[in-house]
């Protein structure tokens, strides 16, 4: 896990030690009666200042995501913390050489006063305790989504950020697309008229065997299975509870949901400019996918927003999405195919379709009224959308580039803590529905259902111990 080095200066700024690293403030009086203007100053120092960062959780993503923050000028990373050795080692050779440390408990990089930033990047089960560790020793941190296990975990993170002068990032990586700032202008400008549906999908084909079946065995080398575990139920060490299957695993995550479906919940809430829902139905099942896990295979889920229904929808034994490849030869996130279209999100206006992925856009205007007396010919000639297409890049590396702004030059996150959670959220509310199986009445302010105490009770869990004794 990662923890960041405490500052009393406000959110954004940076704090200077004796290896010459600057602080702001000290900038600005020395450029004082020059012609530099305190902008261009912020902008200077901010570029000159050294910024080390812990990882916790040395997997894939946490080391993709690194090595794209660690390309800013100044910025690196140096401490590796996984409860894997193996994995801290790797990271720690992969980003940083032999100037690197590895640690295998994150309470040590909190502690740690050469840290000034804390990259949580862990399964989903172990987000909130080095994430709020952190951010309440003032260190600045970036953690994956979702935002927490649980919706408690998840409230535990904005309570903390909000008392809390540190930079907190949540890597929904949508926010940082354009494209996607574009899609979000096109629907709350009215261009796209009527917008009253919304469906979010993410097909994969796990036909027929999953993640697979193995025995449970003694855990590898350098592993510290307990560790791992941590707040989650206590089980014997099994491969396919570990490292890239994990997610197949109540303990530990919430499946295709939380891992695909967040991401384009926020997208819809940027979009549709709403963000809490008013109730949650939910129907699948785990049909035909063999293999370990407790996930359902197909998950369908409705959502009641403000103004809106949103359809989501995760289907494990097909690949071709809800909406087949409408434009020949255009990018699409996930597509093994010419045809298929595996990931998106689709926005239903009276006078056309918009169509979104993390790599672009297309708007497909609607082909006119039903026609008779059902519908105005004039009418829709006046609001006709062109047709229209928009290919952009996968954001991660402009999400990871902004951290580092939102650090040292005070650049407001585009997915602070309260952001990151309301995205999260709706997807733990999908599992919950799914799990309850009945409809639920969301209370937004309160972030409770409505006279459903066994609904509740799903919103969190008990930690096992001994870390049920530390608060959130």
């Amino acid at each position: 896990m990662h923890e960041i080095k405490s500052s009393d200066e406000p959110r954004g700024a940076a704090s200077a030690d004796s290896d010459g690293t600057l602080r702001r403030r000290s900038f600005l009086r020395a450029a004082a009666g020059t012609s530099i203007t305190a902008a261009s100053a912020a902008r200077a120092a901010g570029a000159n200042m050294r910024m080390r960062i812990a990882l916790v959780g040395c997997g894939g993503r946490g080391r993709s995501v690194a090595a794209r923050v660690a390309a800013a000028k100044g910025v690196e990373y140096t401490r590796f913390c996984d409860v894997y050795d193996k994995q801290a080692e790797s990271a720690r050779q992969e980003l940083s050489g032999d100037s690197g440390k590895t640690v295998n408990d994150y309470r040590r990089v909190i502690e740690d006063g050469e840290v000034d930033a804390v990259h949580v990047a862990t399964p989903d089960h172990w987000h909130a305790l080095p994430a709020v560790a952190a951010i309440k020793a003032g260190k600045h941190v970036y953690v994956e989504k979702p935002l927490g296990h649980n919706v408690l975990e998840g409230k535990a993170m904005v309570a903390a950020a909000a008392n809390s002068k540190a930079v907190f990032l949540t890597g929904t990586q949508h926010r940082s697309a354009p494209h996607l700032a574009e899609a979000a202008e096109i629907v709350r400008s009215g261009r796209l008229k009527d917008v009253h549906f919304v469906r979010v999908w993410n097909y994969a084909n796990l036909m027929p065997s999953g993640p697979g079946r193995t025995p449970d065995s003694d855990p590898p080398p350098g592993l510290d299975w307990d560790f791992y575990l941590g707040p989650a139920p206590r089980v014997p060490f099994n491969p396919m509870r570990f490292l890239r299957t994990y997610r197949f695993f109540y303990d530990y995550a919430g499946g295709w949901i939380t891992d695909f479906g967040t991401h384009r919940f926020d997208t819809v809430h940027q979009i549709m400019g709403r963000e809490k829902p008013l109730t949650v139905t939910a129907a699948g099942g785990r049909f035909a996918v063999s293999g370990m896990g407790d996930q359902p295979d197909v998950l369908q889920v409705t959502y009641e927003y403000p103004g809106f229904v949103l359809s989501y929808e995760t289907c494990n034994v097909n690949s071709f999405g809800s909406i087949g490849r409408l434009t020949p030869g255009m990018p699409l996130h996930g597509a093994r195919g010419p045809e298929n279209r595996p990931n998106g999100m689709a926005f239903y206006g009276s006078n056309g379709t918009l169509i979104v992925d993390r790599l672009g856009y297309e708007v497909i205007p609607e082909t006119g009224p039903y026609g008779g007396s059902l519908g105005s010919g004039e009418a829709f000639e006046r609001s006709a959308l062109k047709r229209a297409r928009r290919s952009g890049s996968e954001p991660s590396a402009l999400h990871a580039q902004h951290f580092v702004r939102c650090v040292r030059d005070g650049e407001a996150p585009r997915s602070d803590a309260l952001t990151g959670h309301r995205s999260s959220l709706v997807a733990h509310l999908g599992n919950i529905a799914y799990r309850a199986g009945r409809k639920l009445v969301w209370d937004a302010e309160k972030e409770d259902f409505v006279n459903d105490a066994v609904a509740s009770r799903m919103l969190g869990r008990k930690a096992r111990k001994p870390w049920d004794s530390i608060s959130l």
